[in-house]
């Protein structure tokens, strides 16, 4: 009974290495990006200092001259994956919002474009394919 007592933990721990199991992460950097705070920014009248106390800090100042250029970025990541014994499959999906502002000399913004595609982010299984479209 004493080696049965012993070799009980060890199959324990062996069928739980051998099991499958299946796993989801999910991370993001930085703060999203609200659309209706871009939309809110006015070309010839909203100042870098009000961009600011709307977005707060951006992720990178470009100077470009006597101009200057804020990005803005979000990203997230979701992983999801399935293991077998010693085989793993994984998938991760990316995806990111970005906005790009741009000041003339006397820091009114000129222009911006954005991209926000950090709310399409999916879990897939590895034999998934995501965004399909």
């Amino acid at each position: 009974m004493g080696a049965m007592n012993r070799a009980f933990p060890c199959l324990t721990a062996l069928v739980a290495c051998l099991a499958p199991s299946c796993f989801i992460s999910r991370s993001t950097v930085n703060e999203s990006l609200s659309r209706q705070a871009l939309e809110r920014l006015v070309p010839g009248q909203t100042t870098a200092k009000e961009v600011v106390e709307t977005l707060g800090a951006p992720a990178e100042v470009v100077q470009l001259g006597n101009r200057t250029a804020y990005r803005y970025d979000f990203t997230v990541r979701k992983s999801a994956g399935f293991s077998i014994i010693i085989l793993t499959f994984l998938n991760d999906d990316t995806c990111s919002d970005r906005a790009w502002l741009f000041f003339d000399s006397k820091d009114v913004l000129t222009h911006a474009g954005s991209t926000l595609q950090a709310a399409d982010t999916r879990f897939e299984m590895p034999w998934q394919t995501p965004h399909k479209g």
